[in-house]
This record gives C-alpha cells, structure tokens and sequence, in this order.
C-alpha cells in the first residue's frame, strides 16, 4: 500500500471515528435539551405506544430498538414491555427490540470506528483483539451473562474483531435468562398495582421472581464451570 493511500485510510478511519463520537455526544443532547426527554417517562412512553393500537408491538420494538443505540437504559423498556404486553409477549417484544438495539448499536460501532480503533493498537494489544475475535460468541455470551452494562458493550464489541455472527448469537443466547425474569418481575408488579391490593406481593408470583433474579447472577458462574474455557 503507497503512502497516499495509507494516509487516506487513516484519515478516512478518524472521519468516522469523529462522526461515531459526534453521534454519542448527539444523543446525550438530544434527550437531554429536546422533548424527546419525556421518553424517559414510562407513563408517557406507555400512552405513546398504546395510541398505536394494532401496531404498538412494531411501535414498541422500534423505540426500544432506538433508546438502546441512544444510550437510554434498557431497563426503562423491559418494563414498560412487560406493563404492557404481560409476561410472555412482553418478553417476546423486549428481547426483540433489545437484539434489534445491540445489532445496530454493534453495527454504528463497527462501520464508524472499527478502523480507527485497529490503527491505534499495538501488537501486544492485537493478540488480545485476535483471541477475543477468535472466542467471540463465548465472550458475548460470557459478558451478557454477567448483566455487563447494556449498550456501552453493544459498541464496545463494534470496535473489535468479533464478527457479527458470534456477537448476534452471543447476545441472543446472553439476554434471554435476565429479560425473562425482568419481565416476569415487571409483569407481577403490574398486576398487583392495577388490583391496588399491595399484600399481593406476598404471593407465589413475587417469591418466584426474586428467587429467578437472584438465581440469574450465578449463571456466569455456573457456565464457568461447565465451560473453563469462557
């Protein structure tokens, strides 16, 4: 490769990079200086949704799918999917519009600062990217099991060179235990609060889903020891 086109690439590389940052710093002022922060309500992102009617799945998905590429907490969505579609299509619902958020939050990563990250690492650093790339789905899996911080992870891994195949999978695979039990713990909030019978809490329902969260965080160590190789 002649030098022209070396610093070509370099400085095509670091364009992107400054539009991925551009792009993260937009979304934090977005929300933060605009009325699209009334998203972080859940009431008002509940009526925004239910005033689609036959469409609110699609609507919701979409939404979840966006607030996760801009930084909003995933959390806030598995709620309000589990309030408003119940326990089995809340989960359907919110582990769809979480994948659909992480592919494209991965994807912004990858295509805007893929390039700029690989020219700033060392050969030390490469055998890391290597070996990550080379165990990718067990290591998106591994971290998804451990609740790593939602979307921050979902542009991290966009900047190695784990290959979308094993990141999808990965993710599909990770999210599945912790969205169902958020949502099943979501929903029975849900129904006791529309029956305004508080004592409710102290059902089978409410047990079961503090037993299955707190049962979730020693997954990782489970698959540990299944797997030493994660």
């Amino acid at each position: 490769m002649s030098d022209t086109s070396a610093a070509r690439k370099k400085r095509g590389a670091a364009a992107k990079a400054a539009m991925l940052l551009l792009f993260l710093v937009g979304a934090v002022l977005l929300f933060r200086y605009t009325g699209l922060s009334k998203l972080l309500d859940p009431q008002g992102l509940r009526a925004l949704v239910e005033g689609f009617g036959a469409w609110s799945p699609l609507v919701f998905i979409l939404i979840y799918a966006a607030g996760v590429c801009l930084f909003l907490p995933a959390t806030l969505f598995t709620g309000i999917g589990a309030l408003l579609f119940g326990t089995l299509y809340g989960f359907l619902y919110n582990e769809l519009g979480a994948l659909l958020g992480a592919s494209a939050a991965f994807a912004i990563g990858r295509y805007l600062g893929r390039d700029f990250a690989a020219s700033l690492i060392g050969d030390r650093l490469r055998k890391y990217d290597e070996r990550l790339a080379f165990n990718g789905f067990a290591t998106t899996l591994y971290l998804r099991l451990l609740f790593f911080p939602f979307t921050p992870l979902n542009f991290g891994m966009g900047l190695t060179r784990v290959s979308f195949r094993d990141y999808f999978f990965g993710t599909l695979f990770g999210i599945i235990a912790g969205g169902f039990v958020l949502t099943f713990f979501f929903a029975t909030l849900a129904e006791v609060w529309a029956s305004g019978d508080w004592w409710q809490l102290a059902n089978w329902q409410t047990l079961l889903s503090l037993i299955l969260f707190i049962a979730s965080f020693f997954i990782p160590r489970l698959v540990k020891k299944l797997r030493p190789d994660f």
